[in-house]
């Protein structure tokens, strides 16, 4: 492996304006919901979430992206009408007070996607891959926005059952999903896919440890579509952390939590492994580690 990495140059279009990244981007998560796992209504009045907006703009996110509706494990999910009434002012507020900033919207519903996009918001994040609502697809395509195109089975609800974690190989499971997905977004129109592996969800711990060192293997059989990579905080971290933090109690370095210390760590492995775009609760920490990995910003 060459050092410093190479990254080959992603253009990113928004609003009629193009912007040429040359190193891995850095997704901020903003949640405005009452039982996010990491941050359950820490930000859910417009003041606190437009002041965290900030926030993560300023320790080096370069885009953000904002969710009114939790994705952890046996969530339960508002009708498409709650998500879009919550998420649309939400949206038309992080645009007027943050005109230059790049607006990602967490949504699996074509109602909250349209009603998003058209009140400012650039690119569709849905974690679901257009399976929780058969309008996502077509509607997502004729939007003419970034599309990120997650791996999920089930719902946030049974994702885990024994069912939707089984895999004959992940990587060739994943691929052939993709190449599905990719297909009828093709078909209808879309021209600018993002890809996401989706560790977290239907996947064991021991899958989502695979599928990350595998990850080099999953991104060259999609060259032509970036990968982003959302393992911050998650519970394939916090659940290896578990004996560590059992074997040495003292408290954790007040700087950073141990699950923050193990997110670098792991999206350390996702930039040696050419992840494209990182998601995570706290950008400063991975912003050091592409300045390091990459030998330029």
């Amino acid at each position: 492996m060459n050092y410093p990495l190479t990254f080959s140059p992603l253009t990113l279009s928004c609003r009629g304006r193009q912007t040429v990244f040359r190193r891995p981007l850095v997704m901020g998560i903003l949640n405005a919901t009452d039982d996010s796992f990491y941050d359950g209504g820490r930000y859910n009045t417009p003041d606190a979430l437009l002041a965290h907006a900030r926030q993560l703009l300023s320790e080096g996110a370069d885009l953000l992206d904002l969710g009114v509706m939790s994705s952890r494990p046996g969530a339960s999910m508002p009708t498409p009408q709650e998500e879009t009434a919550r998420l649309v002012p939400l949206v038309k507020l992080l645009r007027s007070e943050l005109p230059d900033a790049i607006l990602s919207v967490d949504t699996c519903r074509s109602l909250a996607a349209a009603g998003a996009v058209e009140a400012g918001a650039d690119i569709i994040n849905d974690i679901s891959g257009g399976q929780l609502d058969p309008d996502m697809l077509p509607t997502a395509a004729s939007l003419r926005v970034p599309y990120i195109l997650m791996h999920m089975r089930g719902t946030p609800a049974t994702m885990q059952l024994p069912e939707n974690t089984r895999y004959n190989d992940i990587v060739d499971d994943l691929s052939r999903y993709f190449d599905e997905k990719l297909d009828t977004l093709h078909r209808l129109g879309a021209t600018d896919v993002w890809l996401d592996p989706g560790l977290g969800f239907a996947k064991t711990l021991e899958q989502n440890h695979e599928l990350l060192h595998r990850l080099p293997e999953l991104i060259a059989r999609f060259p032509e579509h970036p990968m982003l990579v959302a393992l911050s905080n998650k519970s394939m971290i916090t659940k290896r952390l578990a004996s560590f933090q059992n074997q040495f109690p003292e408290e954790p370095s007040p700087l950073l939590p141990d699950s923050e210390l193990g997110t670098l760590a792991l999206n350390t492995v996702a930039l040696m492994g050419r992840a494209s775009i990182l998601r995570v609760h706290t950008p400063r920490p991975t912003r050091i580690a592409i300045q390091l990995l990459y030998g330029s910003d």
